[in-house]
């Protein structure tokens, strides 16, 4: 397309859900408190983590990577959308929405690397036990931490950079909450279709990979689940990966559908709403599932708990 006499967007400006005040209000409010529990459920987590000495293991240490990476996932993007709740005129220059467009994809991409070496993790302490601390040890685990933040900060950055190319001319009005692949490629007066189809291919391969891995693992441990003779170590086994496994169906259920297909006209509509699952419901499900199902997280939070009320108790007898 030609922009020879075509004037040149410097921001973009976000509709969000539009609606009456009321309505719009009303979403703030629960936007708002998902968001904050969200927050604190993680840091709480991070917390519990840091602080107790016996979920210093490869386990928790994924887990507490899990919750730090959903504390920036949700507020690369969720600030924007309670700010469309308030105001019907929320901008966002161009180069501040390519920023935000790779530091949400990037910590999209190392969740799901995450997700899957978490998943890689369980199967080899349930179907390798006695080789676990060799397979997984301190160092091995840091390694595969480091290992899904440098990938997922790379995945992006390929389309990021076409992107940073393109020529914006008009209309500026993105139709979602955030600076999503799609809403800016629909804006762009340049040719898209080679950063879509890269965009769609490092998505895909990110996703689709982490996803079968993810589910290979859990595969593996279905099978030796079902080989415990005891029915006490089978319902153990299978509690200890419910959780995980519950956060992955919900993740990977809903960026798949939004993903996983090729560059195509879809309703932004749906696609809003389905963000808002893996924007806000999956970080916030992520420590609401790890500490209400888990055992040594719940343990341990009791013992932190009582540890801290004993210190201020005995310095309130102090004085």
């Amino acid at each position: 397309m030609d922009v020879t006499n075509q004037t040149t967007v410097t921001e973009f400006i976000f509709l969000g859900f539009p609606g009456v005040l009321c309505l719009r209000l009303t979403l703030f409010v629960m936007f708002l408190t998902v968001y904050l529990l969200s927050l604190m459920g993680n840091t709480l987590i991070i917390f519990i983590v840091f602080m107790d000495i016996t979920l210093q293991t490869p386990m928790y240490i994924f887990l507490g990577n899990l919750s730090f990476l959903e504390i920036w996932y949700t507020t690369a993007t969720v600030p924007k959308l309670l700010a469309t709740c308030l105001s019907q005129v929320v901008t966002i220059s161009v180069s501040g929405c390519i920023t935000q467009y790779y530091f949400f994809f990037s910590m999209g991409a190392t969740e799901c690397i995450l997700l899957a070496v978490m998943a890689y993790d369980r199967y080899l302490a349930i179907c390798s036990p006695l080789r676990y601390s060799l397979l997984m040890s301190f160092q091995v685990c840091l390694r595969f931490s480091a290992g899904s933040w440098i990938g997922g900060f790379i995945a992006p950055l390929p389309p990021t950079i076409l992107i940073s190319h393109l020529n914006f001319c008009g209309p500026q009005k993105i139709n979602h909450f955030f600076c999503d692949s799609d809403p800016i490629f629909k804006l762009s007066c340049s040719d898209t279709f080679l950063v879509e189809t890269l965009g769609y291919t490092c998505t895909s391969v990110v996703i689709l990979s982490s996803f079968l891995l993810t589910m290979s693992s859990y595969g593996f441990i279905v099978v030796t689940i079902i080989r415990l003779s005891s029915q006490k170590a089978q319902k153990k086994t299978f509690s200890t990966c419910a959780s995980h496994l519950t956060v992955v169906t919900i993740y990977y259920g809903t960026i798949i559908f939004s993903y996983v297909r090729p560059p195509a006209k879809h309703n932004f509509t749906i696609g809003k709403v389905i963000s808002v699952f893996y924007c806000m419901v999956t970080p916030l499900v992520n420590p609401l599932i790890y500490t209400l199902r888990n055992k040594d997280v719940k343990k341990a939070f009791r013992k932190i708990l009582s540890r801290k009320i004993f210190l201020l108790t005995r310095n309130l007898q102090r004085f």
